[in-house]
């Protein structure tokens, strides 16, 4: 047993995983309650990608900034203070989206907006700072098991999100996820600081979180974009294949129509197998890199049935979201990299930061698909959006080093 799973039941993995469920939950939402909760305000059946788009991009936006603003604050005041503070930020935000649903607003679209991105500024800090927090307190042979379920565990939150948001209003979706997050504060009192973290913290001489060295050193600088790219191609397939997989579907000649609910529902279903999966595969291979590079290559061959498969049934799509969802459950891995790549002094900067820079990514990508689909197309726009986010990706796997067995116990100088 001493590398199975009951040896890294700590209590920073188990709230760890708690924390990441309910940050999942709240995440996803948007997208799973997208179409009726922009019908209760009123948008218009033609605005209803276009206005999911904007809202969607707010979300991610505000992530991409909370995730420098998180990061930071993690490696200067320690990693249990960006979970208190994320996580009271985004409960907050959740319930009063909730609220606005019942309200007569003048926009209630802005006021929408600007909640999301809110949001988006909490959920940024949680997957970071609590993988950097598994990572430097369980032994380096089983880290990748820790953050693996972490993951795992958390983002079966996206299942729950799905059936609350297809049996329940949009607006108690929201409310139940908001005080989730509340409840979970208290037993986050639990948690603290790893050793690592605290040896450094009084240390004279020694910069933490400065971004300045993140970027001041060009092969420090290209280690931290080659973490990024590697994570593009899974939120290519969460934000536009599985998000739009209600218009995406239709365009492939779908029997009937697809719910993003379910199609969300599915494919975090095998996230949960995929990320759980990623770190057996990690520790059987004794490499990241290698258990990366594995489901990388079955997320290509995943996508390429997905925008190939024509007038089936939404039964089929789901199916194939799942297996979707399993070839790109390497995030765990890809966070648990980013953290083994930098010194403690930067760690929770860059555990923090790369993700929420992917997610953020998620503007781009989906600007892009949208100029493209203007002129050629849902189904063409996607295979060449995709094309390039696992070309990319593939490209600075091979670029990074391998992290398996390094000692975390470094600094940034």
């Amino acid at each position: 047993m001493k590398h199975g799973p009951r040896s890294v039941l700590t209590t920073t993995v188990i709230i760890g995983a708690l924390g990441y469920f309910v940050d999942i939950y709240d995440l996803v939402l948007f997208s799973i309650v997208r179409v009726p909760s922009l019908k209760s305000l009123g948008i218009a059946p033609e605005q209803l990608e276009p206005v999911g788009i904007r809202l969607l991009n707010m979300q991610m936006t505000g992530m991409l900034l909370g995730g420098i603003l998180w990061g930071v604050l993690g490696d200067k005041k320690g990693r249990v203070s960006v979970l208190f503070g994320s996580i009271l930020m985004y409960s907050l935000a959740n319930i009063a989206n909730g609220v606005i649903g019942w309200m007569q607003l003048s926009d209630p679209v802005g006021a929408y907006a600007w909640l999301r991105f809110i949001a988006g500024i909490g959920l940024a800090g949680e997957l970071g700072a609590a993988i950097t927090l598994v990572a430097e307190t369980l032994p380096k042979d089983r880290r990748g098991i820790g953050t693996s379920l972490v993951a795992g565990i958390g983002v079966s939150g996206a299942i729950t999100a799905g059936l609350i948001g297809e049996f329940f209003s949009w607006q108690l979706a929201y409310i139940v996820g908001g005080t989730l997050g509340l409840m979970l504060l208290v037993a986050r009192l639990r948690m603290f600081d790893s050793g690592m973290f605290e040896s450094i913290k009084g240390k004279a001489g020694v910069s933490r979180g400065n971004l300045v060295i993140l970027v001041s050193n060009r092969r420090r600088l290209a280690r931290y974009a080659n973490c990024v790219l590697i994570g593009l191609p899974i939120w290519f397939v969460i934000g536009i294949l599985v998000t739009f997989s209600r218009e995406i579907c239709a365009d492939l000649g779908a029997t009937d129509t697809v719910s993003p609910a379910f199609a969300i529902m599915f494919a975090y279903g095998g996230l949960v197998i995929g990320d759980i999966s990623s770190g057996l595969v990690s520790q059987w291979l004794r490499s990241r890199k290698r258990a990366v590079a594995a489901f990388l290559a079955a997320t290509v061959a995943t996508v390429i049935v997905y925008l190939t498969s024509r007038d089936q049934s939404p039964a089929y799509y789901y199916f194939v979201c799942l297996l979707m969802g399993t070839a790109v459950g390497y995030w765990a891995m890809f966070v648990t990299i980013a953290a083994e790549q930098f010194g403690t002094n930067l760690r929770a900067t860059v555990a923090t930061t790369v993700p929420n820079f992917v997610r953020g990514a998620v503007v781009l990508i989906t600007l892009s698909f949208k100029w493209l689909s203007a002129e050629h197309g849902r189904i063409l726009s996607a295979g060449l959006v995709g094309a390039v986010c696992c070309a990319l990706a593939g490209i600075a796997l091979w670029r990074l080093e391998e992290s398996f067995h390094r000692d975390l116990d470094f600094l940034e100088e």
